[in-house]
């Protein structure tokens, strides 16, 4: 189903999201990683109390939640920093722009926020991710534990 930029909604996290929210992002882990450790997830259990002291979006299409992404205060770093978390996009609507609107998006409220740098990790398996975050203009910083490590400055 192709969709055009126009359709797509971004907007704050709303605590009736609570299921639709939890379903998509665990649905996309497993199916890149073909199952699912609960107990690794504790964050999506209660998303309005994980992130309120972040900022939490969805995209939506006709008010279905179609992705999501998270912002939240990174404290490891001397510059103001922020770090992306939660990005997840239904798989029907992948491919589309809408990753990039929601980034984009969370690069407007980091840059609002007054940090200077975001940054984001991935598996380095997940190839498509780093593809993703790189044509958005991320660099990479480095490879640990099996994940592939991001910044960009804003």
């Amino acid at each position: 189903m192709k969709i055009e930029s126009d359709d797509v909604r971004i907007r704050p996290f709303r605590p009736r999201d609570q299921t639709a929210v939890k379903n998509l992002i665990l649905t996309g882990l497993v199916e890149y990683w073909g199952s699912l450790d609960p107990t690794l997830n504790p964050d999506l259990n209660n998303i309005a109390a994980s992130y309120a002291n972040g900022t939490f979006l969805v995209a939506t299409l006709h008010e279905e939640i179609i992705a999501t992404g998270a912002l939240i205060f990174e404290k490891a770093s001397n510059v103001p920093t922020g770090r992306v978390v939660r990005m997840s996009t239904n798989k029907q609507y992948r491919r589309q722009g809408i990753g990039y609107i929601l980034l984009d998006a969370l690069c407007k409220v980091a840059k609002d926020t007054g940090y200077e740098l975001i940054v984001c990790e991935t598996t380095s398996t997940w190839q498509n991710a780093i593809t993703f975050y790189l044509n958005f203009g991320f660099e990479i910083i480095g490879e640990w534990g099996g994940d592939t490590h991001f910044q960009l400055s804003i």
